[in-house]
């Protein structure tokens, strides 16, 4: 048994949290480049703690999943402002651009020196600008990993930035940032968050501490997600949403995902689709096919047992089958009004070139199975 296990040096969670912030940003640096997404107005609140603290800010807006271009720019803010630290605050997008720019701040060079699969990916040999992440929705668990996703709009594919460096200083993880997050948004976030529970629980690189947080991951996920769409305000399920989306991030940073992510970074980048929904569209689909695949080719693989197990989690009762368990995935994303792949403009004549990408993406080499050709193109099709 050999696995690499790391976090940040600090995680804060729990309601009232964020209002440390600014203490805890004077403890990284005294300038700071505030990474926000669409709308800075959101990041006023955030913007006072830090002036109160004594940290100067300058603010530099991610209106959209990060691209290479969009990290060239704030890199180059950073380093005219001089920035010592870098507080992501938003969804992944901002999390993960603010990620991508304390690296380059600190190594130079441009994101396709180092960006995986396109670019030339070279390591990051500097630590990267201390960060203070701070989610706002309830997905991603960027605020945790040691990557960071950007789309490379002349490749038509999103790729990461990894190193262990990347991961942030300090997460602070408020469940009240994520009262005010809209119904759809809540659905295909907290579905991604389900998918990164699911993955890193079935992949090829498992382990026994990652499997704690995707037990109990997927149990909140299951008695919480439809609630907290539901009502936006309902402080439990919120709770539940938060602590689950943590759990992915750590589950996905130190162990592994598969197939579903494997389509998201292609789907994604040729189609501008958000990546949460893209994750939603695609995982009952994915799970049914793995688990056929594991079934025909390898009848005695220990994680058609975790199928069973994920099934069981999620339905809470003790007689559920793995198919129990693609069929309660596949009714949630109905209930939510989650849109097939075909609104994002995916068509079935995209099919084969996206297989044809998805084959060789990092987050499909850690599938439990190698599937084939035609069994990636089932996945894609049944989610169209």
């Amino acid at each position: 048994m050999n696995f690499d296990f790391a976090v940040p040096p600090r995680i804060l969670f729990g309601c009232g949290t964020f209002r440390q912030a600014g203490a805890l940003a004077r403890g990284l640096g005294r300038r700071a480049l505030v990474v926000t997404g669409h709308n800075p107005a959101r990041a006023q609140p955030l913007l006072e703690l830090l002036e109160a603290a004594g940290v100067a800010a300058s603010v530099f807006a991610v209106p959209r999943e990060p691209t290479t271009d969009m990290v060239r720019q704030g890199t180059a803010q950073a380093l005219e402002r001089a920035a010592d630290c870098v507080v992501g605050f938003g969804g992944g997008s901002p999390l993960d651009a603010a990620k991508a720019i304390a690296a380059l701040v600190a190594n130079g060079g441009d994101p396709l020196d180092y960006l995986e699969v396109v670019g030339r990916g070279q390591t990051l040999a500097k630590d990267s600008l201390p960060i203070l992440a701070i989610p706002t929705t309830a997905g991603t668990g960027s605020e945790v990993t040691r990557n960071a996703v950007l789309a490379s709009p002349e490749h038509k594919v999103k790729a990461s930035l990894r190193n262990v460096t990347m991961i942030p200083r300090v997460a602070i993880v408020d469940p009240e940032l994520t009262y005010g997050v809209p119904p759809a948004v809540t659905a295909s976030t907290g579905l991604d968050a389900l998918t990164q529970l699911i993955e890193p629980f079935t992949c090829n690189r498992t382990n026994p501490l990652v499997d704690g947080f995707c037990r109990d991951g997927i149990a909140r996920v299951a008695r919480s997600l439809r609630r907290a769409w539901t009502d936006g305000r309902d402080a439990a399920a919120r709770e539940d949403m938060a602590l689950a989306s943590l759990y992915g991030g750590l589950s996905l940073a130190n162990a592994g995902l598969g197939v579903v992510h494997g389509f998201a970074g292609v789907v994604g980048g040729a189609f501008a689709a958000p990546h949460g929904a893209v994750c939603a569209a695609l995982l009952p689909h994915a799970m049914a096919v793995n688990r056929a695949a594991l079934q025909k080719r390898a009848p005695d693989h220990p994680v058609l047992a975790r199928y069973g197990e994920i099934a069981r989690l999620l339905t809470g009762r003790a007689d559920a089958t793995a198919e129990d368990g693609v069929a309660w995935v596949r009714e949630l994303t109905k209930a939510l009004g989650v849109p097939a792949l075909a609104a994002q403009g995916v068509a079935p004549a995209d099919v084969s070139g996206l297989v044809e990408k998805a084959a060789v993406a990092s987050g499909t080499k850690a599938n439990p199975i190698e599937l084939d050709r035609a069994e990636l193109a089932e996945i894609l099709s049944n989610a169209l």
